[in-house]
């Protein structure tokens, strides 16, 4: 099944990162793996002076799923952050996967950083239980995520009920 993914991240330093990982579906022979598709165009949003919050409400219209990307600096991240609590409220699938050794064209490998799922609390049965349990995280590298990401996407998917 072709699922219709959110990916959130942040762009200043991770986009060579994360154009590796949401490309990945593109150089396999085809039938190999069942292709996702990222319907946020991130170039846009750099480009928009307002509307942000509009503009990703826009973009998760018609996903299943929201993969977030994250490196070293991504659990800071004011929007990634919306985006994670929106994904949250409207019910949709999340995984979380690092990308941190995914290898920049300049700089290599950088440092790990916080799962930003772990940001979020809910509460579940008198206890507070962060969003990082409830959603499964890969290590992009490590878990073999060029392989791997669209059994990854199903899975969230399935569970969210999607």
């Amino acid at each position: 099944m072709v699922r219709k993914v959110f990916f959130s991240f942040h762009y200043d330093r991770d986009v060579h990162r994360v154009v590796q990982v949401r490309n990945s579906w593109l150089i396999r022979a085809k039938g190999e793996a069942p292709p996702f598709y990222d319907k946020a165009e991130f170039e846009e949003a750099k480009r928009r002076a307002g509307g942000i919050e509009q503009w990703i409400e826009d973009q998760m219209k018609g996903t299943s799923v929201t993969v977030v990307l994250f490196g070293a600096e991504t659990y800071d991240r004011e929007w990634v952050r919306h985006e994670v609590k929106r994904s949250y409220q409207l019910g949709k699938g999340m995984l979380a996967i690092d990308i941190h050794n995914v290898r920049h064209p300049q700089k290599g490998a950088d440092i790990q950083g916080r799962n930003p799922l772990s940001y979020f609390e809910i509460d579940r049965g008198g206890r507070k239980v962060p969003l990082s349990s409830l959603y499964q995280q890969y290590d992009w590298i490590r878990d073999d995520g060029y392989t791997n990401m669209a059994s990854w996407i199903e899975t969230a998917a399935r569970s969210a009920g999607k």
